[in-house]
């Protein structure tokens, strides 16, 4: 390989614990097999590096113990964007600024990790450079706790919010339980289409805690009606209910549960604003005791104090083949995950075409969900809880975590463009 070639390196969309492990297992294969002279690193994704904003993560990150740091270090260290990337015909112009950038800084390669929107920019980019002969070649590495990206067996990211939700539940369900007093509390989960991040609520169960005891996911129509129900049934036999909603969870007619914010994010999606208030709402008329509502909003995303072991050397690993297949000449592909084995759980890691991940979403098929679609099923549960085990270990200074210097992101005029 020529000593000039060099790639650039990108984080897109939601954060999550692992989406910086998966940048230290890049960096790492890299450095230790000499694939590419120097590593790049956009900041604030491709709508950064259109702005001239990146770093050089070779110097950055050349020791061991920098790249251990990175890859406990939660959220995203290169930062983020909700940029949709028009497509050429609309803004020929931000490819042409793209690719001469690469080319002026002899990229081979581009790694772009992120969800469902940001493997829309991987096919647009790898089609662009098909398209026009650019020796570019674009991986999409995956992302997202919401686990939704189809083909991979499971996202990085996911394990450790499923692990931090299943934590929650548990802690959840032990201060409800201390007053002698009947109660109903309803815990929305981050979930607008998929329910995966729902369904790991179910990890808190105990022999001594049925908690969650009712679990509803955005795949199955929402009926009021029986919701109250379900919960009325409950309390005849329960002094505290606790109950795992899913955020997008929608009635008969698709329409969502929650009331809409006006507000709506570049790539169409509407901002969701409360479906366990509106579902506390509902009950407190109906019911004789206590109710009320938690929103665990974005303590889902970077819990890395409560992250999986599991999922971080998985997230590593990804990262260090995602490089490999780079330097090797795959392009237009994203990287996953293939579950082998369940006991012993064992994965493989595998290539997809991206044009087949890009713009569709994985749902929580419906035979993991149960028959009255409150809950699910024996069979998630074996697929869930190989993904939360083990515990990182995390240095701590004064009592804290010791994580990353991100002051890149945040002090104004750190760049000077």
């Amino acid at each position: 390989m020529k000593t000039k070639n060099n790639c650039i390196i990108g984080q897109s969309g939601g954060p999550t614990t692992a989406i910086n492990a998966s940048l230290s297992g890049i960096i790492e294969e890299v450095l230790s097999s000499n694939l590419y002279h120097t590593i790049y690193g956009m900041v604030n994704g491709i709508e950064g590096l259109l702005q001239g904003k990146y770093l050089d993560l070779s110097s950055l990150f050349d020791t061991k113990e920098k790249r251990d740091k990175l890859t406990t270090t939660p959220s995203m260290f290169l930062g983020s964007c909700r940029f949709k990337l028009p497509t050429c015909e609309d803004s020929e112009s931000i490819y042409t600024s793209l690719f001469d950038f690469f080319e002026e800084n002899h990229i081979t390669t581009v790694f772009y990790i992120g969800g469902n929107d940001s493997m829309d920019t991987v096919l647009k980019l790898s089609s662009y450079a098909k398209a026009h002969d650019k020796s570019v070649n674009i991986i999409g590495i995956p992302k997202t706790i919401d686990n939704d990206l189809p083909i991979t067996d499971h996202t990085p990211g996911f394990g450790s919010a499923a692990k931090f939700i299943a934590t929650a539940l548990l802690e959840v369900s032990h201060d409800a339980y201390i007053y002698n007093i009947p109660s109903v509390t309803i815990v929305e989960i981050m979930g607008r289409n998929a329910g995966w991040l729902t369904a790991a609520s179910a990890l808190a169960r105990t022999s001594y805690s049925p908690a969650p005891d009712l679990i509803y996911l955005p795949e199955v129509p929402f009926n009021t009606d029986r919701f109250i129900e379900d919960v009325k049934r409950l309390r005849k036999i329960r002094k505290n209910i606790i109950i795992a909603v899913s955020e997008g969870i929608k009635d008969t007619n698709g329409h969502y549960i929650s009331a809409c914010s006006p507000v709506i994010d570049a790539f169409g999606h509407k901002q969701l604003c409360g479906a366990s208030k509106t579902l506390e709402n509902l009950l407190k008329p109906v019911l004789d005791c206590k109710t009320r509502s938690i929103e665990l909003n974005v303590l889902q995303r970077s819990a890395s104090h409560l992250s999986s072991a599991t999922d971080l050397s998985e997230a590593v690993l990804i990262g260090k083949k995602a490089a490999a297949f780079g330097a090797a000449g795959e392009t237009a592909k994203m990287v996953g995950y293939k579950r082998v084995s369940n006991t012993p759980y064992t994965i493989d890691i595998i290539l997809a075409d991206v044009a087949q991940i890009a713009n569709h979403e994985k749902k929580v098929p419906l035979h993991y969900i149960s028959e009255h679609h409150n809950d699910i099923t024996p069979e998630f549960i074996a697929y869930l809880r190989p993904l939360i085990q083990g515990e990182p270990q995390l240095v701590y200074e004064n009592g804290v975590p010791v994580y990353c210097d991100i002051a890149h992101l945040h002090k104004k005029g750190y760049f000077h463009l």
